[in-house]
């Protein structure tokens, strides 16, 4: 691909993406209609898929940012519906949709059937995260719906391989099948096992932040690449390593930790936002292979397999959800199960860019293959408009419980008091040694920033202005950052009055930037 093409597709999807801030419309939907409306504008060239591009390139980095940002608490306690989506559901769905594609399409094989329904079958990570990232879903959905999504494309992609085994004649029947899947499960997580410990231990080692963060942007590709290399689940590699990496990111040093976070926002961002274009964008693509097939035809096919897709995934929910209710224990841990949850999760069940991606990688020698690229994509445009657009209005309507932002903040308060209070104990212990003797007014600094951090969460349970309708903490921090742009004006003045030169006022304008982060608290994305 030509640079102009790629630079003009990065800049217009984060144009399309940033715009999207400013609407309720969640950005993945907004990116798709663009991309479809853009593959219509004469002179806008071709996008093809490579999967050869996008399952090595694009997918380690999107799964890494979207596991280190989950819970690996959370996901275990919620291992049994996780479990039963991410394997149980995408095999159900590779079957269910194959049998009802085989059923409607003439002449359509049932190896080939499922093929097709081993590519349409895992929800997408990215679409999935995003959509429940904006509407606020309650924490226990939230999660099951980003542990399904890191651990079922390794399911999709293991089926995918079985079922096109199948469809070319060289299937090794179920026992070979079922190895291929423990092999490439086990091996995954075998891999990821293996290099968890000595990444982060190399982690932890290295004191420059800048070779911390290209090795964090190595570590996806690194994961990958060997368990694919040992023909095993690249996407459960990077999975566990991630969680683990995730879950002990507080042993790295906290310059590494604030670059990383701000690196990887980045990333995610552009990465997001470009596979959300290409799916629109694919349309020219698809639809240049379909002359041999009727229009109604194809689109009445369209129409049952994105039924069949719907329809599967709320008769494996629902039971998923009840069934093992018959367990006493279950019961008792999960009281609060409802009929709602399951109608919110099975409706969340949009397809993205690992199904195009798959779909491309079939071979042209498989029979009714322009078939499969039409049929995954209407797929996955549907399930993104449809469901992307009725989701929010759906959750309102059900009115599930909200997150208690009273309660989270009160939470916070104690855990910062109890810190504190450590602190202020291994302060005097400190202050206590010759060696650590500070002028009073330094000592009193120290004590006066630690009550300073704690009292900010109880201030925000506190009145707020009547004049302003802030907090005190939000005073705070507003008064405090107009200080420090004053400063930071001075400072400018003086190095246009060559007074300073540039190097020194890049140290001091760091220096304000630091304090203008430790300031201001960031708000949640």
């Amino acid at each position: 691909m030509e640079v102009l093409p790629l630079v003009a597709l990065v800049a217009g999807s984060a144009i399309v993406a940033g715009a999207a801030r400013w609407t309720r419309v969640p950005a993945p939907l907004l990116l798709v209609a663009a991309g479809l409306m853009a593959s219509y504008i004469p002179g806008v060239p071709s996008y093809a898929l490579d999967p050869h591009i996008v399952l090595p390139l694009l997918l380690p980095p999107l799964l890494y940012t979207a596991a280190v940002d989950s819970s690996y608490l959370d996901l275990r306690a919620n291992i049994r519906p996780v479990a039963l989506l991410s394997v149980g559901y995408v095999l159900f769905a590779t079957v269910a949709v194959g049998y009802a594609a085989y059923l409607v399409v003439p002449g359509l094989s049932l190896p080939v059937a499922l093929v097709l329904g081993a590519v349409i079958a895992p929800p997408d990570a990215v679409a999935a995260t995003a959509i429940a990232r904006k509407l606020g879903l309650p924490n226990r959905i939230t999660t099951i719906l980003q542990g399904e999504s890191l651990v079922n494309d390794a399911t999709a992609i293991t089926a995918y391989k079985v079922a096109l085994a199948a469809a070319v004649g060289v299937s090794a029947g179920w026992a070979g099948g079922i190895a291929e899947f423990l092999l490439a499960s086990v091996g995954g997580v075998g891999v990821g096992l293996v290099l968890m410990v000595p990444i982060h231990h190399m982690r932890k080692r290295l004191r420059e932040p800048l070779l911390q963060n290209t090795l964090s942007l190595l570590i996806p590709f690194v994961a990958y690449a060997a368990a694919e290399r040992v023909h095993a689940s690249g996407v459960l590699a990077v999975v566990v390593v991630a969680l683990y990496l995730g879950h002990r990111n507080w042993q790295v040093d906290f310059a590494t930790r604030l670059q990383e976070e701000a690196v990887w926002k980045m990333v995610a961002f552009i990465l997001e936002s470009l596979v959300f274009a290409l799916i629109g964008l694919q349309l020219p693509v698809v639809l240049k292979g379909l002359a041999e097939y009727e229009g109604w035809d194809a689109a009445w096919y369209a129409l049952a397999v994105f039924l069949a897709v719907v329809v599967a995934r709320f008769v494996w929910v629902f039971p998923a959800t009840f069934v093992p209710r018959l367990s006493e224990r279950i019961r008792t841990r999960e009281p609060d199960t409802n009929w709602k949850s399951p109608v919110v999760v099975g409706w969340a069940g949009m397809r993205g860019v690992v199904s195009l991606a798959i779909a491309f990688s079939v071979p042209i020698s498989v029979p009714h293959r322009n078939l499969i690229l039409f049929l995954t994509f209407t797929t996955v445009i549907g399930t993104l408009v449809v469901q992307g657009l009725t989701l929010p209005p759906l959750i309102r309507l059900l009115r599930l419980p909200q997150r208690d932002a009273q309660a989270e903040t009160l939470a916070e308060a104690q855990a910062q008091s109890e810190a504190s209070r450590s602190a202020e104990d291994r302060l005097a212990e400190l202050l206590a040694e010759p060696q650590n003797a500070l002028p009073p007014p330094l000592a009193e600094r120290l004590r006066t920033v630690m009550e300073r951090r704690r009292n900010a969460v109880w201030e925000r349970l506190g009145e707020v202005n009547p004049v302003t309708g802030e907090s005190a903490d939000d005073v705070y921090r507003r008064l405090a950052g107009e200080m420090i742009a004053a400063e930071r004006e001075v400072f400018v003045t003086l190095r246009d009055h060559r007074r300073i030169d540039d190097e020194m006022l890049r140290n001091l304008l760091r220096r304000l930037d630091l304090e203008e982060a430790a300031a201001y608290r960031e708000d949640a994305a």
